[in-house]
């Protein structure tokens, strides 16, 4: 199977001229406030008309030399139990949790601009932005993405193709990534098995996997243990996972890296009731690479079905994601 580098690939234009984008004369300036847009901006061939990034987007490799224009209001350093009472923290004073730069923004003079009113504690929010433009930047247009379910990626991905002027190209690649998600579902039906799962989105306070991730688990051959809404990510106690007692355990934890989740796994493991979980018992429990693939509603989750799919059914299904997109824990 092709590799992560060859897959990332196919975001980048495709000239020499076109693989620095950031100095080709553009036609339109883009700020792009959300990572999963900045991959969606890519994908459509646009990449040449960023000029403005959040801290946050990291995808493909060459818009990390793009300025950044916001960053956290909290420290990113300790457990998640630490970044949760940080971020609660700035919600209940009804304080924004992300910062961004009007001036830097401003300077940029950007056409469009792309945010989120999914959560705002997830990325900077439409709110965050419209503050931040009414006065220096009246005429830029902002278009905010909104992804709950699986459609709803495909819908934003169609929005940005608008915002941009590409609607048919946005159209083709809704097409392709729907095609090739349909064709992992339709061999996953094969199985015989379906290994009820329960995707973990936060390890202190526990909280299950919602949104499009039920959604991925089905595609991939399994079932959502946890059943979780569509909507949101759902609160959840050791008690209630014990009771669904999952065949498969997967963390992937918001905006972290497997590194990273790694260092909160003793936490999970130290919960009275853990060892007697079927998954840990039986080896069924795996880290996921939450930041890049499980908790991004951009093109990559296509990729996240893959990794999905592998964990799920490992002898039929091997796309070359070990390692990178998901490990198994051990303890």
């Amino acid at each position: 199977m092709r590799s992560i580098r060859s897959r990332a690939s196919r975001f980048k234009p495709n000239t020499a001229r076109e693989h620095n984008p950031l100095s080709k004369k553009t036609v339109s300036r883009v700020v792009s406030l959300i990572a999963s847009s900045t991959e969606m901006v890519c994908l459509l061939g646009c990449g040449e008309r960023l000029v403005g990034r959040s801290h946050e987007c990291d995808h493909p490799e060459w818009v990390r030399r793009l300025p950044h224009v916001t960053r956290p209001k909290f420290a990113l350093d300790g457990g998640s139990y630490a970044i949760d009472q940080r971020v609660r923290t700035l919600v209940e004073q009804g304080v924004s949790v992300y910062a961004v730069d009007a001036d830097a923004l401003a300077a940029l003079r950007p056409d469009v601009i792309l945010t989120q009113t999914q959560c705002e504690v997830c990325a900077v929010s439409e709110g965050d932005v419209l503050a931040a433009t009414r006065t220096l930047l009246p005429d830029a247009r902002v278009v905010s993405l909104h992804p709950g379910a699986l459609e709803d990626i495909w819908r934003d991905l169609m929005k940005v193709a608008a915002a941009l002027g590409v609607p048919d190209r946005g159209a083709q690649e809704v097409v392709r990534l729907r095609r090739r998600m349909q064709a992992i579902e339709e061999r996953a039906r094969a199985f015989t098995s379906r290994p009820r799962v329960a995707c973990i989105e936060w390890i202190e306070p526990l909280m299950a996997a919602g949104h499009w991730t039920p959604e991925l688990i089905r595609m991939g051959g399994g079932e959502d243990a946890l059943e979780g809404r569509l909507d949101r990510a759902p609160h959840l106690d050791l008690e209630t996972l014990a009771a669904a007692d999952p065949d498969v355990i997967i963390v992937a934890p918001c905006g972290l890296s497997i590194a990273r989740t790694r260092e909160d796994m003793p936490v999970f493991a130290a919960r009275p009731g853990w060892r007697d979980l079927r998954a840990v018992r039986e080896g069924r429990v795996f880290i996921g690479e939450g930041n890049a693939y499980f908790n991004r509603p951009g093109p990559r989750v296509a990729e996240t079905l893959e990794i999905v799919a592998e964990v799920l059914h490992p002898d039929g299904f091997r796309f070359g994601h070990q390692g990178s997109g998901w490990v198994r824990h051990f303890e």
